[in-house]
């Protein structure tokens, strides 16, 4: 009860966060695919699913393919419940996915130690949480030591590495998953 079932994807998300990455207006997109404005908007907002045939004329418009449009697109549901299920009989260390799925989010908790000596390089933005014990992390040059309760926010493209500094550490990441093409800001700060 409450648990994940599947459920249709909703392509709509995707559709328009690939039309805004390449900067494109509906018009635009609408010119290139041969579909319609109104059709094209009531897709974005989830009123109208694309058949197959729309989908590639959409996919070919935004310079991707269908595949890729359903990849990225969202579940239709809107909650999912992971369970611990049996997560304190593990043997140390571990990784758990607290996310299922296919996702803009992903979350892993990590108990135990880590590989310290592997540096990991992720394409969008990632926040460490310390749920237990304490951790050193190695970023842009610097060691950070975090306890119980601490965070720290790296940006895509930072190199890094981790470790544990006490026994049964967990540690806490989400991180805009892989597959989204995360926007940064370039307009210039006053």
């Amino acid at each position: 009860m409450g648990d994940h079932k599947e459920q249709p994807l909703r392509v709509g998300a995707a559709v328009r966060r690939r039309r805004r990455t390449l900067d494109l207006t509906l018009a635009v997109v609408a010119e290139r695919s041969g579909l319609s404005v109104p059709f094209l908007s009531q897709i974005e907002n989830e009123r109208a699913r694309p058949s197959q045939t729309s989908l590639e004329k959409l996919a070919d418009a935004l310079r991707t393919t269908a595949v890729e449009l359903l990849a990225a697109a969202d579940p239709a549901c809107s909650v999912d419940v992971v369970r611990a299920d049996g997560a304190e009989e593990w043997a140390e260390p571990r990784v758990r996915s607290l996310v299922r799925g296919h996702h803009q989010m992903h979350a892993q908790e990590f108990t135990g130690d880590h590989d310290a000596g592997r540096e990991l390089q992720f394409r969008n933005d990632q926040l460490m949480y310390v749920a237990e014990g304490a951790v050193e992390i190695e970023a842009e040059g610097r060691a950070y030591r975090l306890g119980r309760g601490d965070t720290l926010y790296l940006t895509g493209g930072v190199r890094h590495r981790w470790r544990a500094t006490v026994p049964e550490t967990r540690l806490l990441i989400v991180a805009v998953a892989e597959h989204i093409e995360a926007l940064r800001d370039t307009k210039p700060r006053r």
